[in-house]
């Protein structure tokens, strides 16, 4: 074979076309297009007959077949990898013939290049058009392009990587001499496999094979051609660039290292990562993700060999970059859960757990909250995965609790989680209850005591060390004191201190043995100075050495003999029981601190359910679904807590509220269908124990949810009829929790009582009842629920004499002279269900108020003949007109009730049955009226019916006619005197009561409006004042106009001393204020001084309050300016800290740019206005707390005028610092910032100004200050105590609006103080009054009071 000219491979395809010297292959020849076709046909026929030399005599004709892009097909690619596989299949063979010729061999060899040139040259145009494909296809627009072609490349790219894989498993090296491989060949075949890698693609489960081929190919080059080096190089940078590509590399090199033995490739591209610049990493946040992904997914698949080069990745941990650390901190948890788990580990491996341990807990607390995040998930694999010890439990759930707290959700929502896994996997109990636990713990203690104590007497005796360092302590104090005289001839310091302070404290312990106390206190003060901070070198310090001396030794001679008498003591006491004792104590004493720990967390946790975040709130509901599991006795609280989430709006909120009660109470683990029945209602019984009314309300929807659902299975519904029916033995409180579960069922299904009606009065309303008026409470409650039907249907109702009226007048009746507590809630329940249910309810309950009344009458006439031999007068029973007042409320309110809502619909839809069919006939005859076409009609009627209403209530139902107007003078008696009967109850009814009779008549409600606001503000009782706020509440809806003026009297009771008085102030000025019934600017801040009223529940009211507020557009910034006003002035009484707390809660509203910078102006020319230091730092306060941005601080400097003259307070200066400081934090641009150091200046210069001029003044005036004036001492937002003693001056019915705005612009008198107030606002004060103003014509004609419930009655 003739010789030829050796083929260098190029680094690119033109130097093939350069002369690279005497011996080096050059293309001759470049085709062009047209004539590519026939040259290929060429070099087809000529590979048939020569093979894979064929190429040595074509490859000019096939140089540029691969580097046309536009037009490439798959054509001329089995060509080259024919060739490629037919001479690796030949090459074995070629290579062992010993007689081979250098020609022949130098023939292969080029032969081989070349081959292999054009095989992977085509390889690499076809992948990178293959890319931009699938670029492409991610388009929409565009989606099909080039999509055969490149499928079709996908099939056949597999085939050859593992050929190419085939040929580098071959002994290539006899090909270059016996030397090793050509590096610029095996670059050649791995570059093909990093350009496939780069493909974005590569990582989806269809191309699983291809990656396999890839990983093969790569590990063929690096252990028969020694490609580590180069190999660690390009996978770090592809992992720097190609974040894709990371979980690739990943799996390979965990197969590398397991299956091809290359695991010094690990510590290699660890290393390599490892030195890595931090500063570099914080800069290049793509560069970080792929080298993150690397070394997490490489720790979980050989965390082996993770661990024993992890030394070079720590530096990373003190880095800037938090996904490097998150990386770290990942793989250290892989490796504990994986390599260093279990109780048989070396001494070495637990100090490197308790290591990484320590690593994570530090990181707890890291700056960035997703590493803080990111560790609690990792402590929640380790806890899965029981991979924590058990002496790190209670550090690690401190840790958990304590981040709780945090601010980021993510963080909470991982805390939370990390403590439903200690819970879940903790190795104590399945009940963890630390009462429980409590009286085992104390026992087992004492009884470890006692073991010790019975063992100590066997022991050898030995001399106290107290008494033994009594008997030399002279001696030592003396030589002691020598230490501080000149040494004396011949003496000789020759002591020197050891190495160590242990070895030193055995040298100590040896001199006072041998009595040498000389020597020893020497000793001692060369050691306190050798080894400071150290124990038992450990003092005061050189304001009394002799006492550091002195202790030192004390505690080197007590630890010397103490140690001493334990070995004694444990050498000859018996080992196996005291040690199983200590084991039992410590396990029984972490069980207890571990459920302490839990029931903290249930506090803090239980307050998070009503967080904004939806998965926090989802969070909280699950950890209260396990810790339920476990018994701990908090559980249920947060159980119960979790019930008005329910109402959420959030779909996921409520859906994890449904799974939770299913999950508690729907799947219980009995085997039978009737011990299922009897467990799933005793658990909903002991929910609904001592439950509130809303409490209840949220339980009702929930089951109803589970009936509407066909969860709750008939079983269930069998067992609550026997139980009310007492078929099933059962006390008096599950009779009742029977009757009140079988309501919210009906809920759902209202057949499930609909049909059972008669039972429902028989059992619920005998005789039985007198005893106990809950159980008929409950029973009216219940048939209260049957459905009305629709709007157009007739409503629901039973004739007057059916037997349930008969029933509910008699057990009224029956009660009424009988002095219980649950009389007059059932008397309210059973008034409400005849008034809804009964057809002439109004003459039911008549014929009940004449029953009782004429009880109430034969009661007085036996008092009166009683008395009449003593000539006294005879007096009525306090319970009986209690019961009377109650009674007289109630059916006057259900009067007013049935007649605006029952009979105004009953008239409605009689009203359009009427015209439906008077539309009918007017439509056969195509006959329309004006005001048809108009749409009057209707609107006519209504009026009309509201009027009928109106005057019904008005003329009729409280004139002298009506039964209820006989008893209108004996509760005004009762309201105007009501010392004489003494009783605290009876008062607060008989205010409820007149507040329920100003509900009927507007004319009664005017006159009678002074004496109810005169009680209460004067009455000493607070149910009275709470139940007259409720009523005034009611009125405030149905008579705003009468009630308007006497608004002020209602905002005064958010001030009143006694707490649940503010909380129903709150409760109902809320209300008012939301449903736009009552004027808030002015006075509400009376509403932001409860954000820091000392009554947690107050605060939460007001939280609630201004949350509502904020969400109604921009409410809350239009008030703040009016609420700063009020509470900044000296006199509001709000203490300076108060304010703050106020107002960082208010600001937190403000999220719109244009409020910020409107407020900042705002602010800024109050300053001028302002009159005291208080009210400076106020408003400077107030601007601190706003995110002030670009357009704020242009506002700052343009009012720069209005404050520069107050910063020389330094709390005022302080402010504004901090406003500055938060704009450089918030990133801002250059000129940005040059405007703030601007700003920064001026502000340092006014201040610096301002101190000199006030040292100047101090220094130098020598006229005497005038004495300050007195002003009114500021208290607690508490300061107005309720006064008694308030004239009736007071309480003069306010005139009517128009005549005071009226009176008021004819004069005005000089004001007396300083009131905060703002430009904007003076603008628009005259023009709000007047838009706020209820004229009659305005006058709501058809409105429904509020009926509040017997549980909001104050007794």
């Amino acid at each position: 074979m003739a010789a030829a000219p050796e083929f260098h491979l190029p680094l690119a395809a033109a130097d093939l076309l350069r002369d690279g010297g005497p011996g080096c292959y050059v293309v001759q020849e470049v085709l062009a297009a047209r004539d590519l076709p026939p040259a290929l046909a060429a070099f087809r026929a000529a590979s048939r007959a020569r093979g894979a030399l064929a190429v040595l005599e074509h490859f000019d004709c096939v140089y540029r077949m691969g580097g046309r892009a536009g037009e490439r097909t798959l054509a001329p690619l089995p060509i080259p990898a024919r060739l490629v596989s037919h001479h690796s299949n030949e090459l074995p063979t070629i290579l062992s013939d010993s007689e081979l010729s250098h020609a022949d061999r130098a023939a292969h060899l080029n032969a081989l290049k070349m081959n292999c040139y054009l095989l992977t040259g085509l390889m690499d145009a076809f992948e990178v058009e293959t890319c931009k494909n699938s670029c492409l296809e991610a388009d929409p627009g565009r989606k099909n392009h080039a999509k055969t072609s490149g499928s079709l490349w996908e099939e056949e790219r597999e085939p050859l990587l593992r050929l190419l894989t085939q040929l580098l498993q071959l002994d290539l090296r006899q090909l270059w001499g016996g030397l090793v491989v050509e590096e610029e060949f095996v670059s050649l075949m791995t570059r093909s496999c990093y350009r496939i890698l780069e493909n974005p693609s590569i990582g989806l489960q269809r191309y699983r094979l291809t990656r396999e081929a890839v990983t093969h190919l790569l590990a063929a080059a690096l252990l028969h051609c020694d490609r580590m080096f180069s190999a660690t190089l390009k996978i770090t940078q592809m992992l720097q660039h190609f974040e894709h590509v990371a979980p690739v590399f990943a799996q390979a090199v965990s197969l590398w290292a397991k299956e091809y033995g290359l695991k010094s490739l690990v510590g290699e591209l660890l290393r390599e990562i490892g030195q890595i610049c931090p500063q570099d990493l914080a800069r290049e946040a793509s560069g970080v993700k792929g080298y993150a992904t690397f070394i997490s997914e490489l720790a979980e698949q050989i965390p082996a060999l993770v661990l024993s080069n992890m030394s070079v990745l720590l530096p990373h941990l003190d880095g800037e970059s938090y996904t490097m650390r998150n990386a770290i901190l990942a793989a250290m948890a892989e490796v504990l859960v994986q390599v260093l788990n279990g109780d048989q580990l070396e001494e070495a491996a637990r100090g490197t757990r308790d290591k990484f341990l320590s690593m994570l807990q530090a990181h707890v607390c890291d700056v960035h909250s997703f590493v803080r995040s990111r560790v609690l998930q990792l402590f929640t694999r380790i806890v899965q995965h029981k991979a924590l010890p058990l002496t790190q439990f209670q550090a690690v759930v401190s840790l958990a609790v304590g981040r709780l707290k945090d601010k980021s959700v993510l963080v909470v929502k991982n805390a939370v989680q990390l403590l439903a896994a200690f819970l879940s996997n903790n190795p104590f109990s399945s009940k963890l209850s630390w009462t429980a636990l409590d009286e085992p713990l104390k026992k087992e203690v004492q009884k470890l005591k006692e073991m010790r104590d019975r063992s100590r007497p066997r022991a050898a005796p030995v001399i106290a060390p107290e008494e033994e360092w009594e008997a030399m302590l002279p001696e030592v104090r003396a030589a002691t004191q020598q230490l501080f005289q000149p040494l004396q001839e011949g003496e000789d310091e020759v002591l020197e201190v050891e190495e160590t302070a242990e070895r030193t404290v055995e040298q100590i312990t040896g001199l006072l043995k041998k009595l040498n106390y000389k020597s020893a206190a020497r000793l001692t003060q060369k050691a306190l100075c050798r080894f400071q901070g150290k124990e038992p070198f450990v003092g005061p310090g050189e304001e009394n050495e002799e006492a550091t001396i002195l202790g030192s030794q004390t505690k080197t001679l007590w630890n010397s003999l103490s140690d001493k008498i334990e070995e004694v003591v444990q050498e000859e006491q018996p080992q196996t029981e005291l040690v199983k004792q200590e084991m039992l104590v410590h396990y029984l004493q972490d069980a207890y601190n571990f459920s302490v720990k839990m029931t903290e967390a249930l506090n803090l946790i239980s307050k998070m359910m009503y967080e904004n975040s939806v998965s926090v709130v989802q969070e909280a509901i699950e950890f209260f679904v396990t810790v339920s599991q476990f018994g701990v006795p908090q559980a249920l609280l947060g159980v119960r807590r979790m019930l008005p989430l329910i109402w959420s709006k959030e779909t996921g909120i409520k859906e994890a509220v449904l799974s939770a009660y299913r999950q508690l109470y729907l799947s219980p683990s009995e085997d039978s269908k009737r011990a299922k029945a009897q467990a799933l209602v005793h658990s909903l019984s002991l929910i609904m124990v001592d439950a509130s009314l809303g409490m209840l309300q949220c339980l009702e929807e929930i089951i109803s949810e589970f009936v509407q659902k066909d969860e709750i299975k008939p079983a269930v519904t069998q067992l609550l009829w026997e139980r009310f029916t007492e078929k099933s033995p059962c006390s008096t409180l599950e009779c009742r929790a029977a009757v009140m579960l079988l309501g919210m069922m009906a809920r759902g299904k209202p057949e499930i009582i609909g049909t059972n009606l008669d039972i429902l009065v028989t059992v619920g309303l005998s005789e039985k009842a007198c005893e106990d008026y809950r159980l008929p409470q409950e029973v009216c409650s219940v048939i209260s629920k049957l459905p009305a039907l629709g709007k157009n249907s007739a409503p629901f109702r039973l004739p007057q004499n059916h037997v349930l009226f008969a029933c509910l007048s008699e057990t009224v009746s029956k009660g009424f002279a009988q002095p219980s507590s649950h009389w007059i809630p059932f008397m309210e329940a059973a008034v409400t269900l005849i008034y809804q249910m009964a057809e002439g309810a109004e003459e039911i309950c008549a014929d009940i108020l004449h029953v009782c009344s004429q009880q109430a009458l034969e009661k007085l006439q036996e008092a009166d003949e009683q008395k009449a031999v003593s000539d006294g007068s005879g007096s009525l029973s306090t319970f009986l007109l209690l019961h009377l007042m109650a009674l007289v409320g109630q059916v006057a309110l259900q009067q007013v009730v049935y007649l605006e809502v029952s009979v105004s619909a009953e008239l409605r839809r009689r009203r359009l049955l009427k015209e439906e069919k008077t539309k009918k006939q007017s439509d056969t005859r195509n006959e329309t009226t004006m005001e048809e076409e108009l749409g009057l009609v209707g609107a006519t009627a209504d009026d009309t019916e509201a009027e009928l209403i109106h005057s019904i209530c008005e003329t009729e139902l409280l004139d002298g006619k009506h039964l209820l107007s006989a008893f209108v003078p004996l509760v005004l008696k009762i309201c105007n005197n009501p010392g004489p009967h003494g009783d605290s109850a009876l008062s607060a009814a008989a205010a409820l009561t007149l507040g329920k009779l100003c509900m009927i008549s507007s004319e009664f409600c005017d006159s009678h409006l002074r004496l109810l606001f005169t009680m209460m503000e004067k009455s000493p009782l607070p149910d009275v004042r709470s139940n007259l706020i409720i009523a005034a509440g009611d009125l405030a809806i149905r008579f705003p106009n009468l009630v308007e003026p006497w608004t002020s009297h209602l905002y005064a009771r958010l001030r009143d001393p006694c707490p649940s008085v503010r909380q129903t102030a709150g409760l109902v000025l809320t209300l008012l204020i939301l449903k736009d019934m009552v004027k808030v600017k002015g006075q509400v801040s009376e509403m932001a001084t409860l954000l820091v009223d000392p009554e947690e529940a107050i605060v939460a009211v007001a939280q609630n309050f201004f949350g509502e507020l904020a969400s109604k557009g921009n409410a809350v910034y239009n008030l703040l300016p009016d609420i700063i006003s009020h509470l900044s002035d000296p006199n509001s009484g709000i203490e300076e800290e108060s304010f703050h707390t106020i107002m960082r809660h208010l600001f937190s509203y403000i999220t719109k740019d244009k409020q910020t910078e409107s407020l900042v102006e705002k602010l800024c020319q109050r300053f001028r206005t302002a009159r005291t230091e208080r009210q400076h730092r106020d408003l400077s306060h107030c601007l601190a707390l706003l995110p002030v941005s670009e357009r704020g601080l242009h506002k700052l400097q343009d009012n720069y005028d209005c404050f520069a003259d107050k910063l020389q307070d330094p709390a005022v200066y302080n402010c504004f610092q901090t406003v500055l400081a938060r704009f450089r934090r918030a990133g801002v641009k250059p000129e940005a910032k040059a405007l703030a150091e601007e700003l920064e200046q001026k502000l340092s210069a006014s201040h610096k100004r301002g101190l000199d001029s006030t040292e100047t003044c101090q220094d130098g005036s020598q006229t005497p200050k005038p004495a300050p004036a007195k002003r009114k001492p500021i208290g607690s937002s508490r300061r107005q105590p309720l006064s008694p003693a308030n004239s009736d001056n007071d309480f003069v019915t306010p005139p009517s609006r128009i005549l005071q705005n009226h009176k008021r612009a004819q004069k005005r008198p000089p004001r007396k103080k300083t009131v905060i107030t703002f430009s904007s606002d003076e603008e628009n004060n005259s023009e709000d009054e007047l838009l706020a103003e209820l004229r009659e014509e305005e006058t709501p004609t058809k409105t429904t009071p509020i009926t509040r419930s017997s549980a909001r009655r104050r007794r």
